[in-house]
Parts: C-alpha cells; sequence; structure tokens
C-alpha cells in the first residue's frame, strides 16, 4: 500500500470519527465529535485526503438558506482498509478498561 500518515492520537481520532455511518460528517462535525480544534482537524483531513485515504465534496445545498456550504468527508477504499488497520493496532495497544479508553467511564460518572 501507499504512504501512511502519522498515528498521533488526533489522526486516530479523525479515522474514527470518519469510520461512523453518518454520511454526512464535515469538518466542524468531527471535530466536535472528537472533541479536538478545527485547527488540528482540517489540516489532518487535508493530509488524508493528499495520501488517498480520504475523498471529499462540496455539499450542493443552496447557501443562502443555511450558510456557507459544507465540505463532505468520507474515506475511500483504501482508506477503509488502512484505517481499520491503524485503528485495530490502537485498540490492543490500550486496555478496555484503562482510564483514557473512549468507552471508559469518566470519573463520577456511572456505568
Amino acid at each position: 500500500m501507499g504512504r501512511k500518515p502519522r498515528a498521533t492520537n488526533a489522526t486516530l481520532d479523525v479515522l474514527e470519527a470518519l469510520l461512523e455511518p453518518d454520511q454526512e460528517l464535515y469538518g466542524l462535525k468531527i471535530a466536535k465529535m472528537i472533541d479536538r480544534p478545527t485547527g488540528s482537524v482540517f489540516p489532518i483531513l487535508a493530509r488524508l485526503e493528499d495520501l488517498g485515504w480520504v475523498v471529499s465534496e462540496w455539499e450542493q445545498a443552496d447557501p443562502v438558506s443555511r450558510g456557507p456550504r459544507r465540505r463532505f468527508y468520507r474515506l475511500s477504499p483504501e482508506g477503509l482498509a488502512e484505517a481499520r488497520a491503524m485503528l485495530d493496532g490502537r485498540r490492543t495497544r490500550r486496555s478496555p478498561l484503562s482510564s483514557d479508553h473512549p468507552l471508559a467511564p469518566r470519573p463520577g460518572e456511572c456505568l
């Protein structure tokens, strides 16, 4: 396969968000999903697109009715396979009960 992005936590978070079944993922929505600033999410999306892992298209809706057009992102077939492989590696390195696991309860949270 081709080149791979650095496997930073932010990059892995973006890839994980892109694996969600939502078909209308745009930069701000992804940033909110993963609780990261857009200033880190958009460069990651651009790098993933340059690598061919992500494809994007502009929203077709009339911008006057809602505001600026959105750019929707999704994983390419190669990106889907590579993202799953990278995220599988991330999950095997994390203990399911570790406090930094995204599904682990936060302090004061009930199970």
